[in-house]
């Protein structure tokens, strides 16, 4: 609409421009006498409301779309009762020029919406209809009247009238709609490759952080390994021993991380999908985050032994990313529940908060890469958009629910299987 702004602006000059031209040449040259200083009105009406139409489609930022569009609306509606009134102090419907109510329609049908464009049709069907009953007559366009009454020629001319205004308001609007239908699909595909872009750039990033850090990690655990000796041979220190036994398991653990960082990335595409109970899967996010009981598990109302296809530890750990999010939301003392339903074709695994609530503003960007409320040097952002990622590649969604001061509810929602596996793996 904002790009189509200009150009009506531009058209309603010319159009302004050639009606007054128009008028004059046939007073002057075809010495049909017109009321030319009442003619004069309607252009000079068309050309002041552009100037204002004019300053407000140099300033796009000023504009709304619903704003923009209704302005249209009233433009044309003004075009369109400018043109009524030349026809009317010309010949009404005799006036040749008539045909140019088809013109507002056609550009309503390309720029404004099915139901502004039928609105115009009808008024200008309307006008159209006036002009045979109300407009200043000129005898050399009179050839159709034949004493009083209707005339079947003119009746004919406002039945085709009708018919034409159908028709350009339908194809040209079809035409228009199958256009924009094209250009949102095409800016989805652009989206979706700037996605796929941006996740195989954070892949190599993690991949490359993986293979940089195991040398660090590695002398990291033999000197915990030799501090470990030293305190049992030597200093006979049973913390120090302890402390050197946690950094090694820290180490392993990290090791464990980074091994899967570098050889799955973001992808799922590295473990196969298998039957997983849904209340195991539930348990096995919350295991880690159980030991200071903030974390609670839902059982499930439905079949306990409902099961999804999913690769098991990619989900596990996109619900983990999820609980973990929630506990940082909520206050330190404050509980996390997990829960899940069946809802149709799909099961929705939700994490709910008792944190302060995500404004519009967060909701709208949560999911997009780098974007994090969070503290700097807390996070970065890419936890969200990595199980989104993974939701969508599973044929799911993920999603949040969030009320002011009342908390927010992040829901990853998978597909089920058409059949239940005959076979489902638990693991406690």
């Amino acid at each position: 609409m904002r790009i189509a702004l200009p150009w009506v602006v531009r058209l309603r000059y010319a159009i302004a421009a050639g009606q007054m031209a128009t008028a004059i040449l046939v007073d002057r040259i075809l010495h049909i006498a017109l009321p030319l200083g009442w003619m004069a009105l309607a252009p000079g009406v068309m050309v002041l409301s552009n100037f204002w139409l004019a300053r407000r489609a140099a300033r796009p930022e000023s504009l709304e779309r619903v704003a923009t569009s209704t302005l249209v609306v009233w433009v044309f509606v003004l075009d369109t009762a400018c043109l009524t009134t030349l026809l009317m102090l010309s010949g009404g419907a005799n006036n040749p020029f008539s045909l140019l109510y088809l013109v507002q329609i056609t550009l309503s049908a390309m720029i404004l919406t099915k139901r502004q464009t039928w609105a115009l049709g009808c008024l200008a069907t309307l006008c159209f209809g006036l002009l045979f009953l109300v407009y200043r007559p000129i005898p050399v366009l009179e050839i159709h009247r034949h004493g009083r009454g209707a005339d079947l020629h003119l009746i004919g001319m406002w039945v085709g009238f009708v018919i034409a205004t159908f028709l350009v308001a339908m194809f040209s609007g079809k035409i228009a709609e199958l256009l924009r239908e094209h250009e949102e699909s095409l800016l989805g595909m652009q989206e979706e490759l700037a996605k796929k872009e941006r996740l195989a750039s954070l892949v190599t990033l993690a991949a490359g952080a993986a293979h940089e850090l195991s040398t660090p990690l590695g002398t990291i655990a033999i000197v915990a390994r030799e501090m470990e000796r030293f305190a049992a041979e030597h200093e006979r220190s049973a913390a120090l021993a302890e402390d050197s036994r946690l950094i090694r398991a820290e180490v392993d653990r990290c090791r464990e991380i980074l091994l899967r960082m570098s050889v799955e990335g973001a992808e799922p595409a590295g473990e196969a999908a298998e039957p997983v109970a849904i209340d195991d899967l539930l348990r096995q996010a919350a295991r880690e985050f159980q030991a200071g009981g903030r974390v609670r598990v839902l059982p499930l109302k439905a079949d306990p032994a409902l099961a999804l296809t999913v690769p098991r530890r990619a989900v596990t750990q996109a619900m983990m990313a999820l609980v973990k999010n929630a506990l940082e939301a909520g206050a330190p003392a404050s509980g996390v529940e997990i829960a899940a339903e069946v809802a149709g074709r799909y099961v929705r695994l939700a994490v709910r908060d008792e944190g302060h609530g995500m404004s519009e503003e967060t909701l709208r960007h949560a999911g997009e890469p780098f974007f994090t409320t969070k503290e700097p040097g807390a996070g970065m952002g890419l936890g969200v958009f990595l199980v989104r990622t993974l939701a969508e590649r599973l044929g799911g969604r993920l999603t949040f629910e969030s009320v002011p001061l009342g908390g927010t509810i992040a829901a990853l929602e998978l597909p089920l299987p058409v059949e239940s596996a005959p076979q489902v793996s638990r693991h406690e």
